[in-house]
């Protein structure tokens, strides 16, 4: 069983960073694909990135493009989620989810749930002025 633990959450304004982290005590990451998932209040939880277990492929919706970045750690027990520029709209709990399978570019199944195996408890990011 793998336990994701994410943190790096808060409240931050309008244009400002936050850097969110995923991590699996105990197990490598790195054979894994590593999705993020937000739900904000009163809508249904999304993905919105993901890191692929084969070649390091990385996905990114319209909405966070050219302003998320998605890396894994040199210990391959980390991901993390760099988000810059950040808006109101961003405003979610935020979400870590890792799948055994390979995602094949394009297929976007990379931003289902039900492929996720194990996913976190979440962390708040709040963007407000």
């Amino acid at each position: 069983q793998v336990t994701l633990v994410e943190s790096g959450g808060g409240s931050v304004e309008p244009g400002g960073s936050l850097t969110l982290s995923c991590e699996a005590p105990g197990f490598r990451l790195d054979y894994y694909a590593v999705g993020w998932f937000r739900q904000a209040p009163g809508k249904e939880r999304e993905g919105i990135s993901c890191i692929s277990s084969v070649e390091g492929g990385t996905y990114f919706v319209d909405s966070i493009e050219g302003r998320f970045t998605i890396s894994r750690h040199n210990d391959g027990k980390t991901v993390s989620l760099q988000m810059n520029s950040l808006k109101p709209e961003d405003t979610a709990m935020y979400f870590c989810a890792a799948a055994s399978v390979h995602f094949e570019r394009g297929s976007g199944n990379y931003y289902r749930e039900g492929w996720y195996d194990y996913w976190g408890q979440g962390t708040q990011v709040t963007v407000s002025s």
